[in-house]
C-alpha cells in the first residue's frame, strides 16, 4: 500500500518561492530544475529518440547536449536571445555538428504545423507565465499546439509554481488533451545545500478528438502509478501538499527544534482518506541523549490517540522526555482504516519515516536497520477498536460510538465527535461483564500491557455505572463534600443537583445511583446526545434524573426568574465550547460572564455549591474567569487534573478564608469519610461498588 504525504502546515507559496528559487538563482547554467541524470527516466518514458523534438526556451542549459550524446539526433533547439544562441552553436560546433540553435520567438515559431513529435520545455513555462500577466505564455502554449502532431507530448519540466501550472493545466484541459504531473524525488546530497522545493514534469498529450472529460493525473516519481483526479483544484492541493512536503523534509533534515510540533498526515493512495497522522518532537536543548538514540518512531495504540500524552503538546514533550531520543515521531492510526498487525504497519511506514530523520542521519535506510532507528510501540500491539454506531448531530456534526481497549487493559466505550479537528472524546465509560457489574472491585492504577480484541462479543458488556472515566467528574462528586454530603447532621436531608451538559450521562447516573437523597436535573443542548446516552451508554432517566433539552444560559434565566424560585444545592458546569478559536475549551465563554454567575448564585441555596469544570490554556484569560468567577463567588477551591488540562472550580459565597487554609481542608477530608462511606452504603444491589477516591481527590485542593 503506498501512502500520499499532506502536511498540516499552511502552505505559502509566495513565501517558499521568494525563499528557495529566487533568491538562489545565480548567472551559472540554470539546472536548478535538474540535469539530464534526473530527468531521464521520465524524459525516455515521453520522448522517443526518434521523434522530432522542439527545445523550447533552451537558455544556456546543458540538458539538450546531454540528449543529444545518448542518440536524441533530432532536436531542434529556440531561443530568443542572439547572444545564447551565438554562444551555443559556438560551444557545440566542433562535438555535435548537428546540433543546431535558432533565434526564434517561442509565441511565433515559422515551423509547419504537426511538425514535430515532442515539445520539451525546461522552465520556459516558468519565466514566461510571470510577464504580461501569463499572455506570453499562453502564446507559447498555443504555439506548442499548433506545431505538435496528433499523439505528440508537451514535456514541460517546472518548479509548478501555482499560477503556472494553473495556467498551464487549464489551457490544455480546455483543449481537450490529457494532462499529468510527475513529482520527482529530490536528489541525494549534502542537506545544507539540497533544493527544497520539488520538480515536476507537466506531460500534455495531443489527442484528434477534444476528450468529453478531463483527464488529470498525478505521479509520484518517475515509476509512480498515476492517481486520476476529477478537477483542475484537486490537481493543484495535490501539487501544494508535494512542495510543503519536501520543504518540511528539508526543514526536518537540517535543524531540531523542540518547541515546532510539526504534523504531517499520510493517507491512502487510491481512497485519498487519512491513514496514519505524524507529529515530530525533537528533545528539549541541552538533553543528554545517548548516542544510540538518535530517531525513534512511537506507534500509539490504536483508541489511545486522544490521550493527554499523545495528543498535547505537553504530553508529547513528556512522552518525548521520557523516550529520550533526538527526535521522536509520534503517529497515531486512523479510524475507518484497517492494520493487519505490527509488523505491517512499520513495513508500511518504513520507507517514509526516514525522511523526517534528523540531521546527520541517512534518508536513504530502513527503520530498525540502521542502529540509530527504530519503533516504539506499548506492548507491541496495535490496541483495538471496534466502532459500533455513528451518526449526525445538526448541532455538532458527524458522531461516532467506539468501544476500545485501554493501556490498562480495560474495554471502554466513546462517544467521539468527528467534526472536531482532534476528534474529540466527549464522553466515555467503562465496560464490564454482567456477572462483574455488581463486583466491589476498586479502581486501580493503570498499568500499561499488550492489548488485544476482547475474547467475548461486546453486544454482552454493560456500562459500569460505578466509575467515573472522567477524573474531573471524580473531583465534581468529591466537592460534594461541601454540602456535608453524608456526615451524620445531614441524614436524610435532600441534595438538589442541577447539571449543564449531559455527555455520555456517566456523572447524573452516578450521582442518582450513589449519593443518598439525591434528584438531578440535567440540561442538554443536543437531543441526539440524549439518544446516544439512552442507546449506548445505558442512560435511565427517572423522577430522580430528568433531562430539559435545551439552552443551558436559557434554562438558567428561566428558573431564576420564577416568582417562587427554585433553588439548588450545587450547580454544575460541564459543557464543552464549539469556538475554536478561544483558548478556552470548557465552558463556552458566555458561561462565565458575570451576569450568569450572578444568577448561579441567586439559584443556590444557602449552603451551596458552584462547580465549573475549566479548560483554559490562555494564562491571562484564566485570570480573568477567575476574577469574575471570584467576584461572585469569594470562596474557591480549585483541583486540577494531573495529565489534563482541566482544574475544577468548587465555589461558594462564603468569605474567603486563606489564613487557615490547612484546616478548611482538614475539616473537607473528615467530611470526606463520611461521603466515601454514604456512596458505598447507598449502592443498589443492580449497581456496581463507586470506583472513586475520594480523600485521595481532596487532598489535592487548593485555596484560590
Amino acid at each position: 500500500m503506498s501512502l500520499l504525504p499532506r502536511t498540516a502546515e499552511e502552505f505559502s507559496s509566495a513565501e517558499y518561492w521568494e525563499r528557495f528559487f529566487f533568491k538562489k538563482r545565480g548567472e551559472k547554467a540554470f539546472e536548478w530544475y535538474g540535469d539530464y541524470n534526473k530527468l531521464c527516466g521520465v524524459l525516455h518514458k515521453y520522448i522517443k529518440v526518434q521523434d522530432k523534438v522542439l527545445v523550447v526556451g533552451c537558455g544556456n542549459s546543458e540538458l539538450s547536449e546531454q540528449m543529444y550524446d545518448v542518440g536524441y539526433k533530432n532536436l531542434t533547439n529556440i531561443d530568443i536571445s542572439e547572444t545564447v544562441v551565438a554562444h551555443m552553436n559556438q560551444r557545440n560546433a566542433q562535438r555535435r555538428p548537428d546540433l543546431t540553435f535558432q533565434q526564434v520567438d517561442a509565441t511565433q515559431t515559422p515551423y509547419e504545423d504537426a511538425s514535430y513529435q515532442a515539445a520539451l520545455d525546461k522552465g520556459t513555462l516558468d519565466a514566461m507565465a510571470s510577464e504580461e500577466e501569463g499572455a506570453l505564455a499562453r502564446n507559447m502554449l498555443t504555439e506548442v499546439g499548433r506545431v505538435l502532431s496528433v499523439g505528440g507530448r508537451y514535456v514541460c519540466v517546472t518548479l509548478a509554481q501555482e499560477s503556472v501550472i494553473k495556467l498551464a493545466v487549464e489551457h490544455f484541459v480546455q483543449l481537450g488533451w490529457a494532462v499529468r504531473l510527475h513529482c520527482l524525488q529530490e536528489e541525494s546530497g549534502k542537506e545544507e545545500d539540497s533544493f527544497a522545493l520539488p520538480v515536476f514534469v507537466l506531460v500534455c498529450t495531443k489527442f484528434r478528438q477534444p476528450m468529453p472529460m478531463p483527464i488529470l493525473e498525478m505521479c509520484l516519481g518517475e515509476d509512480g502509478a498515476p492517481a486520476r483526479l476529477t478537477q483542475v483544484a484537486e490537481l493543484l492541493s495535490a501539487v501544494r501538499e508535494q512542495q510543503a512536503y519536501s520543504v518540511l523534509k528539508k526543514r526536518l533534515r537540517t535543524s531540531t527544534d523542540a518547541s515546532s510540533n510539526l504534523s504531517l498526515t499520510l493517507c491512502h493512495t487510491k481512497t485519498g482518506l487519512p491513514r496514519y497522522t505524524l507529529t515530530v518532537q525533537d528533545s528539549a536543548p541541552g538533553a543528554k541523549v545517548p548516542r544510540s538514540n538518535q530517531f525513534a518512531i512511537f506507534i500509539v495504540p490504536q483508541g489511545s490517540e486522544t490521550a493527554w500524552l499523545y495528543c498535547s503538546s505537553e504530553g508529547r514533550r513528556q512522552l518525548a522526555a521520557s523516550a529520550n531520543f533526538r527526535r521522536l515521531v509520534i503517529v497515531a492510526m486512523h479510524r475507518n482504516q484497517e492494520y493487519t498487525d505490527m509488523q505491517a504497519v512499520q513495513a508500511e511506514l518504513s520507507p517514509m519515516v526516514m525522511d523526517l530523520a534528523p540531521p546527520g542521519m541517512p534518508a536513504n535506510q530502513q527503520v530498525n536497520t540502521h542502529k540509530q532507528c527504530r519503533f516504539l510501540s506499548v506492548g507491541g500491539s496495535l490496541g483495538w477498536r471496534e466502532e459500533v454506531s455513528q451518526g449526525v448531530s445538526e448541532l455538532s456534526g458527524e458522531y461516532c460510538v467506539e468501544n476500545v481497549r485501554g493501556e490498562d487493559g480495560e474495554l471502554y466505550r466513546r462517544l467521539v465527535f468527528l467534526a472536531n479537528a482532534a476528534f474529540l472524546v466527549q464522553s466515555e465509560s467503562r465496560l464490564v461483564s454482567p456477572n462483574t457489574a455488581s463486583s466491589h472491585k476498586k479502581k486501580t492504577k493503570r498499568k500499561v500491557k499488550p492489548t488485544a480484541p476482547p475474547t467475548t462479543s461486546t453486544a454482552s458488556l454493560s456500562v459500569d455505572s460505578g466509575f467515573l472515566c472522567c477524573a474531573h467528574h471524580e473531583v465534581m462528586v468529591a466537592g460534594l463534600t461541601m454540602l456535608g454530603v453524608g456526615t451524620p447532621q445531614n441524614k436524610g436531608v435532600a441534595v438538589s443537583v442541577l447539571l449543564v451538559g449531559l455527555g455520555g450521562g456517566g456523572l447524573p447516573q452516578f450521582l442518582r445511583d450513589f449519593v443518598p437523597n439525591v434528584t438531578v436535573e440535567v440540561v442538554e443542548l443536543d437531543p441526539a446526545v440524549l439518544q446516544v446516552a439512552k442507546e449506548w451508554f445505558g442512560f435511565r432517566p427517572d423522577d430522580r434524573l430528568t433531562v430539559t433539552i435545551g439552552d443551558g444560559l436559557e434554562r438558567i434565566c428561566a428558573l431564576e426568574k420564577r416568582v417562587s424560585g427554585h433553588l439548588f444545592d450545587a450547580i454544575m458546569f460541564d459543557v464543552d465550547s464549539k469556538d475554536s478559536t478561544v483558548g478556552m475549551s470548557c465552558p463556552p465563554a458566555a458561561f462565565v460572564e458575570t451576569s450568569i454567575l450572578q444568577k448561579v448564585s441567586n439559584l443556590l441555596t444557602a449552603r451551596g455549591v458552584f462547580m465549573l469544570n475549566l479548560v483554559c490554556r490562555d494564562s491571562v484569560l484564566r485570570k480573568s474567569v477567575l476574577e469574575r468567577v471570584s467576584a461572585v463567588f469569594p470562596s474557591i477551591l480549585s483541583r486540577k487534573i494531573e495529565g489534563e488540562v482541566n482544574e475544577v472550580l468548587l465555589c461558594t459565597r462564603g468569605e474567603k478564608e486563606t489564613s487557615d487554609a490547612a484546616g478548611i481542608l482538614q475539616t473537607l477530608n473528615q467530611a470526606g469519610k463520611s461521603l466515601q462511606s454514604a456512596l458505598c452504603s447507598n449502592r443498589t444491589e443492580t449497581s456496581s461498588s463507586p470506583h472513586i477516591d475520594i480523600a485521595g481527590l481532596l487532598k489535592d485542593l487548593k485555596v484560590e
